[in-house]
């Protein structure tokens, strides 16, 4: 084993285009760094569509890929991919089997779909440059049922899909309305049996009764004020945290990947259940805790000398200009996380380096489709990006310092 390791970390990579005829300093900058890590990951924001087909799932929403965006993410550096996502599932189980063929066509490290749960679950692993390396990689929604990967039974057969976290809705309510929603519930004759008609083929979520109501798909829980979070399944997080256990003691330094849309009203901020699963995964073993979703650049945190990302925003997010919802500044500005890990996969610093997705000219132009690459950023994009980061990041005791257009963490 090597005395140094370094892992790249991106945000997420809605690829649908070749970048390989891209050809800027700033991109070829980000291909740099992440050749020059020794393994360097990515979310896979998508589905491929190949030799399994498939059918759209989805409406405005809806996205896959062809398969030499793969050949694209691996020549700019990319080694290891999350597959755990909303878009996963777009063309259903075929989507899955082409998906999971065409990674392994390329030897790319990946986890978090698979074709039943149990393979889904499993911890991905590889070596690299003498490393043992393995990924966990989740999905918590919010998202149909049938796009979770199941095993088969008796009369029924396996599907391919999506390695779960079960999160459920809760809307916290004051004394005075949770009192008035079991009025309303008794009044309409609301059972559990629709309950479980509403949300089906899966079983009613076990509540405490005291506290909690179900109407539809929605927890209502009596709280001091008024708020959302959400209720963890914990079927799901022990099956995540062991698959993280049992990887850790087989040697492996280990990734641990959450993906979720359950974000704040302010995306800026991280709902406090995030940083719960992501201490769990570290308390299991987990070397760091990587998490998209919130389409933004979110802050870190160290928590017993290891990384959690909240949230890296956007790597690659090729959407159209018309009707884009996708237009302020900061949904196209991150970093690329340099994590120097030594013996013992002690973490030994971070190096923030930031990018924009085209470069700052690209920013200035309302034309999205001119936003094809990231590249590295200078001057005031720079200090801009890294200012925010670093100030929000204070906040949960992570001393970021800016120093030559880069910023550094150190353990």
């Amino acid at each position: 084993m090597t005395s140094s390791f370094t892992i790249a970390v991106t945000g997420q990579s809605l690829i649908k285009h070749d970048l390989r005829d891209v050809d800027t300093a700033g991109f070829r900058g980000v291909a740099e760094l992440l050749r020059g890590a020794d393994l360097s990951f990515t979310n896979f924001e998508s589905t491929i569509l190949g030799s399994h087909g498939g059918w759209p799932l989805k409406g405005s929403f809806f996205g896959c890929s062809e398969p030499f965006v793969l050949n694209a993410l691996q020549d700019m550096g990319i080694q290891a991919l999350s597959l755990s996502n909303n878009h996963a599932f777009d063309l259903g189980p075929p989507g899955i089997l082409s998906t999971i063929e065409e990674v392994e066509k390329r030897g790319f490290l990946h986890g978090g779909i698979g074709r039943n749960q149990v393979e889904a679950a499993r911890a991905a692993r590889g070596l690299f440059a003498g490393r043992k390396v393995a990924l966990v990689a989740m999905d918590g929604g919010p998202g149909p049922d049938f796009m979770y990967a199941a095993d088969g039974g008796h009369g029924r057969p396996e599907r391919a899909g999506v390695n779960r976290l079960r999160l459920t809705q809760v809307l916290e309510v004051d004394d005075h309305a949770f009192e008035a929603l079991g009025t309303i519930r008794d009044k309409i004759g609301y059972t559990a049996r629709h309950l479980g008609n509403d949300i089906q083929p899966d079983d009613v979520p076990s509540l405490d009764h005291d506290k909690e109501i179900a109407i539809a798909r929605a927890i209502f829980r009596r709280s001091d004020g008024f708020g959302r979070t959400v209720k963890i399944d914990e079927d799901d997080m022990s099956r995540n945290l062991s698959a993280i256990t049992s990887a850790t003691e087989e040697g492996s330094l280990v990734i641990a990947y959450l993906h979720h849309h359950h974000w704040a009203t302010d995306w800026y901020q991280m709902p406090d259940w995030v940083g719960g699963v992501a201490k769990r995964c570290i308390d299991a073993g987990a070397a760091m805790f990587v998490s998209h979703g919130a389409p933004v650049l979110q802050p870190i945190e160290i928590y017993r000398g290891r990384p959690i990302f909240y949230s890296l925003g956007n790597f690659i997010f090729h959407v159209k200009s018309e009707n884009s919802p996708w237009r302020a500044r900061e949904v196209w500005e991150s970093v690329i996380g340099l994590c120097s890990f030594g013996k013992d996969d002690a973490l030994a610093g971070i190096s923030f380096h930031p990018i924009a997705i085209g470069g700052s000219d690209a920013l200035a132009s309302d034309a999205l489709e001119q936003r094809r690459a990231p590249e590295l950023v200078c001057g005031k994009d720079a200090e801009r990006i890294l200012q925010r980061f670093r100030d929000q990041s204070a906040k949960l005791g992570a001393d970021v310092e800016i120093k030559d257009g880069a910023g550094f963490l150190r353990i």
